[in-house]
């Protein structure tokens, strides 16, 4: 058995084509919005961006008379985020997705995280191809009093993955794949629910606002609580802009002013 920790990575992010941005605004009469974007010297923060540019074209919004309703445009990217905000305009939230890599997450957990469908797509360690030769696994708080019994119950177990394999002649030559395969799946019942696995996730930020809040509220699953946690600092680093309402409080919960965008 080894000790783990839940870890999260942040592996993608959206990309915007500039140039055909540009022509379809040249076509529009908004490019002088997307010369503004990017005359800084900084890196456009590409999710922003397009997330900008979904609200936008909503109300043609680039600049003041091309909507005949448009008398004045908001030109300060923050001050247009804390609005669409405010105005719970969160359909163009959906434009941007980003993907993470959830190392050494329980089962737990990818149990309940699995259940948030709408803007999610996952893709799972499978138990039934990859066989437990080493059990990862994170004690939770709640059971430290009973450290010595749960890793020598975990360590047993992690024994028996081993010692089947050997029985069953897992690694001779001759061992089709196909049953390995059923070998591994039928074992796999026979380890805790609570070992570590990995995860890649890929949400929207309409969906990771509404999670990160949820799971990182005081009611819900530590672990989970732990995972989000980090997910919602890695968010606000990376899109300030859409998570600049998040506050996180003494108690660990992540809370936005605007709920349900």
């Amino acid at each position: 058995m080894r000790e783990t920790s839940p870890r999260v990575f942040l592996l993608a992010r959206p990309s915007v084509d500039l140039d055909q941005m540009r022509a379809y605004l040249e076509d529009v009469g908004g490019e002088s919005w997307l010369d503004r974007r990017t005359a800084s010297e900084q890196t456009v923060n590409e999710g922003e961006l397009l997330v900008e540019f979904g609200g936008r074209a909503c109300y043609r919004s680039w600049e003041p008379g091309l909507n005949a309703n448009v008398r004045r445009t908001r030109t300060d990217q923050g001050a247009y985020f804390e609005n669409l905000l405010r105005s719970a305009h969160g359909s163009v939230l959906e434009h941007a997705n980003y993907s993470f890599a959830l190392r050494d997450v329980s089962r737990v957990a990818t149990h309940e995280i699995v259940r948030h469908r709408a803007g999610a797509a996952y893709s799972q360690e499978s138990l039934r191809y990859v066989r437990l030769t080493d059990i990862g696994f994170r004690i939770p708080p709640v059971l430290e009093p009973l450290r010595n019994q749960v890793v020598e119950l975990v360590e047993r177990l992690e024994e028996f993955q081993l010692e089947a394999a050997e029985t069953l002649k897992l690694d001779d030559d001759d061992v089709p794949f196909s049953v390995k395969k059923e070998v591994t799946s039928a074992l796999r019942r026979l380890a805790p629910i609570g070992l570590s696995t990995d995860i890649i996730v890929t949400m929207n930020v309409r969906t990771l606002r509404h999670v990160i809040e949820m799971r990182t509220a005081p009611g819900a699953e530590e672990e989970l609580r732990l995972i989000f946690s980090q997910v919602a600092e890695l968010m606000q680093r990376e899109t300030p802009g859409l998570f600049q309402d998040f506050q996180r409080l003494d108690d660990g919960s992540w809370v936005p002013e605007h709920r349900k965008v």
